[in-house]
Formats: C-alpha cells, structure tokens, sequence
C-alpha cells in the first residue's frame, strides 16, 4: 500500500513539469571532433571515441591548472561567489564561466580542522537549490561551495528553458557536458586547497551524485563523498526513469539499451569503483524511487559491497522527489550532513 501511494505521489510530482522537450536523436559527432575514416558508421566512430577515453580517463577528467578565480565580495546574507573558467570550451560562452557559492563554515571545527564540502546539485537545479544543504553544512563546521551544473541558472544560453544539453539524445554531448562538470568540480576542489582547507568532500544529488562518483574516482583530494540516489549506469537510469521519458523518446527507434550503456561507458559510475577503496562513501536511495529505479540503486550497493569498498548505506522510506519534501528532506539532510561531519571532522584516519 505505502509503494501504491508513494509511487502515486511520485509521478505527479514529476508531472508538475511541463516544459519538457523532445530533442532529435543525434550521434553528436561535432562534440568529439572526429570523422572517423570514410564511410564509418556514426555509431563506429563514437564507439571508437569512447574506448580511446575509457583507456586514459584521467587524462580524459583531469583540468589544466588556473590562476583565474575570481571571489567576489559578501552578500548580504553573507555568502559569496565563486567564478572562473572551464576546463572545457561548449558552443555557449556563458555556460564555460563557472559558478559557486560560497558559504563559510559559522564556527571553527574541533582542533582547529579546515574541511570544505564541494555541493552538485540535482539535475535542472536552479539557483537556490541546496543552498538550504549548504547552510547546515556551514552550520556544523563544514565550509561549503556550491557548483552551478553545466547549462544550469546563471549557464544557461537564451535558447534553453531546462538544462537539456547536459543529459539528453546527442550521446556525445551528454558524455562531454558531464565531462565537463567533473573538471569544473575538480578546478573548484583545487581551488578549495589552495586556499587552505585539509579535509575535502563531496556532496552529490540524483545527476550530481553520479558526477560526484566521477570526480572522486580522478580526485585524489576528495576524502570522503556523500551520493545521494545511486545508479551503477547512467543509461539505464535514462532509459527507464521517469524524469527523462521525453529523453528516451528521443532515444527510441536510434539506438538500443546494450549500445547505449556501451556508448556512455565514461560517465557511468560502475566502471570506477575499484578507484574508491581509500575514500569513505555514503550510499542514499530512496526505497519507492521511480526516477532512480531502486534495483539500479541496490545493484550499486551490491557492487561496492562484493569489492569491499569501505561504504555506509542510508535507504529512505520515500522516492525520488518527495526527498525534497517534508519530512524527508529534513531526515535526507541530516542524515547526509553527519556522514561528512564524521568523516571529515571527527575520523583521524
């Protein structure tokens, strides 16, 4: 019965959207700047493309080092921001400036510890999400810096009304637009070191728990991460979850599961696990999630638990949106603070 109702209100809060767009299926090829040899199937030259990425992923996820960072003065709520340049260059000038909010910690942490949590919100975040997340952070110790996704609030280009470049039917530009996320989260991390803080985490919601897996995986900064709604493939959570149906719809009819997974191989966490071993990990998934179907979430459970990667696992008795509502956010969010408040303040080792 509490499935029956929580699935329910699942899918209305998801149909509360109502500008969601049906974009064509394309290769996007010009995203990777490859032809290929003549006469080679788009298909071919992407799949060529992505085994040469997955032989060097730290090349493919490492940003080159910047001065560029400019801080701006307070706000009045005391907050500041962050800004400076991507790593990687998109046909959209704005959406290649970075920005983060910054929020200081309001107490100095026992003995004197400087720790800082990189936040990644949820997919189409606007630019007040988490920032409730990141004052509780701040009020338990932990400075936080909130990262704009790609294509997101103050990212966004004219043309845009959701942020559709950074998940959708170009398979290319959704693996470099996401690429381009772990190396304005790593940039952001490297600032965040230069400036004195020793014990750095990350905090990662839906898409941006997936991308905080991958920035953790090349960062070897980040001490511990927080993963909040969990999936082993990217793919799959597309091709089955029901915020991205107008995604698979134009998927349908191009391309099948198998290759589809094969084809998003770099921005899928199950293929970086064994990089996680001396990090600490939260797992988070909702028990009635349809958006992040829960067997997906539980196979990744299963997964870190059959390689002994150091984990802890919290399951919410909600889904996917109604985490973000009352009373859930409140039990999500405490939960997620402590984990990093342990890991980050109070572990010596």
């Amino acid at each position: 019965m509490l499935q029956a109702i929580f699935h329910a209100w699942e899918r209305q809060l998801a149909s509360v959207t109502k500008d969601r767009v049906v974009r064509p299926f394309d290769w996007g090829l010009d995203w990777i700047g490859a032809g290929g040899r003549p006469g080679e199937a788009p298909a071919d030259v992407l799949a060529g493309w992505v085994s040469r990425v997955m032989a060097d992923t730290d090349a493919f996820f490492t940003p080159p080092q910047i001065s560029e960072y400019s801080l701006s003065a307070p706000l009045p709520d005391g907050d500041r921001v962050l800004t400076f340049p991507s790593a990687f260059a998109t046909p959209h000038p704005e959406n290649d400036r970075v920005h983060c909010r910054y929020v200081p910690a309001r107490e100095a942490a026992a003995g004197g510890r400087r720790a800082a949590v990189l936040v990644l919100p949820q997919w189409n975040a606007d630019a007040g999400g988490h920032v409730g997340l990141c004052r509780l952070l701040a009020w338990n110790g932990m400075t936080a810096l909130r990262l704009s996704l790609p294509y997101h609030d103050a990212r966004m280009p004219a043309e845009l009304h959701r942020a559709d470049y950074i998940v959708s039917a170009n398979l290319a530009r959704t693996v470099q637009v996401c690429r381009q996320a772990v190396l304005d989260a790593r940039r952001a991390i490297a600032w965040l070191h230069a400036e004195g803080f020793e014990r750095i985490g990350i905090l990662g919601t839906s898409l941006g728990s997936c991308l905080s897996l991958l920035t953790t995986a090349h960062e070897p900064l980040i001490r511990a991460q927080a993963l909040n709604h969990i999936s082993p493939d990217f793919a799959d959570v597309v091709w089955r979850g029901i915020s991205t149906r107008h995604v698979r719809e134009g998927l349908d009819g191009h391309i099948e599961l198998d290759r589809l997974r094969a084809l998003w191989r770099p921005i899928s966490p199950r293929w970086y696990l064994e990089r996680l071993h001396d990090r600490q990990t939260l797992l988070v998934y909702a028990r009635y999630d349809l958006t992040f179907p829960v067997d997906l979430s539980r196979e990744l459970v299963r997964l870190f638990r059959e390689a002994a990667i150091p984990h802890e696992l919290a399951t919410l008795g909600c889904g996917h949106y109604s985490s973000g509502k009352a009373p859930f956010k409140f039990v999500d969010g405490w939960i997620l603070v402590r984990f990093l408040r342990r890991a980050l303040l109070q572990r010596t080792s």
